[in-house]
C-alpha cells in the first residue's frame, strides 16, 4: 500500500498544479483583428504537451520572446529580464498579462526540455507558457514578430534579442530591443495595454 501511495502521489500533485495560460479554456471574444497573429494556423506542443493554435492566447496581454533551451549566452539574459520585467510589475497589472516564450530550435527542444527548462528557470505555470514548433511555422512566426535567426555549425543561434507585448487581441503594441535596456518603456507600454484589455461577449 505505501509503494502504490507513493507511486500515486507525485501524479496526484502534478494534476493540481494550475494549468499555464496556453491550456486553459479560451475566452469567447469574437474574431480576432486583421492585425492579430492569432489569425495564424499553425499548431504549437506546450511543455505540458498540448497541442493548441496561439489564438488560444487570446484575451490577455502577452510578453513575448523568442529562445532556445540550449542557448550560452543571450537567451539566459533574456530570460532573466522578462522575469525582473514579472517582479516590477504592480499586482494589480501582473494579474491581467501572460508571460509566453517560443522555441526557435525544433530539433531539440522537445516539450520534455521545455518542462526542464521551466523548472530549471522556476518559470511558474500560473503566467508562463513555453512553446516548440515545427521550423516552417517558427520561420513565420519570428518573421511577423521581427526576429531574424541563423544556427551556426555547433547548434547555437545568433538570433534578434526582441521581448514583444502583444495586446489582448494578439497585435503588437510594443517591442524592446536588446538586452540590458532600460524597460521602463516596456513596463509603462503593459500597464496601458491592460486598461484597455476588451470584456469578453458572454458565453450562451
Amino acid at each position: 500500500m505505501k509503494t502504490l501511495l507513493a507511486l500515486l502521489l507525485p501524479i496526484a500533485l502534478l494534476a493540481a498544479e494550475p494549468l499555464p495560460p496556453c491550456c486553459r479554456p479560451a475566452l469567447a471574444m469574437g474574431q480576432p483583428t486583421d492585425q492579430s497573429l492569432y489569425l495564424l494556423d499553425s499548431k504549437w506542443t506546450s511543455d505540458v504537451g498540448r497541442e493548441i493554435k496561439l489564438g488560444a492566447l487570446r484575451g490577455r496581454p502577452q510578453i513575448v520572446a523568442l529562445f532556445f533551451t540550449q542557448c550560452e549566452y543571450a537567451c539566459p539574459i533574456l530570460v532573466s529580464e522578462l522575469k525582473t520585467i514579472e517582479s516590477k510589475l504592480p499586482p494589480e497589472v501582473l494579474g491581467q498579462v501572460d508571460f509566453l516564450l517560443v522555441s526557435i530550435d525544433s530539433k531539440r527542444d522537445t516539450p520534455a526540455e521545455l518542462t526542464t527548462f521551466r523548472a530549471k528557470r522556476q518559470l511558474t505555470r500560473e503566467r508562463w507558457t513555453l512553446l516548440r514548433g515545427e521550423p516552417d511555422d517558427v520561420r513565420e512566426l519570428a518573421a511577423l514578430l521581427g526576429v531574424n535567426y541563423a544556427e551556426d555549425a555547433r547548434g547555437q543561434f545568433a538570433h534578434t534579442n526582441l521581448i514583444t507585448l502583444l495586446n489582448a487581441e494578439g497585435e503588437i503594441a510594443f517591442q524592446h530591443t536588446g538586452l540590458k535596456q532600460d524597460p521602463a518603456l516596456l513596463l509603462a507600454a503593459i500597464e496601458k495595454t491592460t486598461q484597455a484589455i476588451p470584456r469578453p461577449e458572454p458565453r450562451p
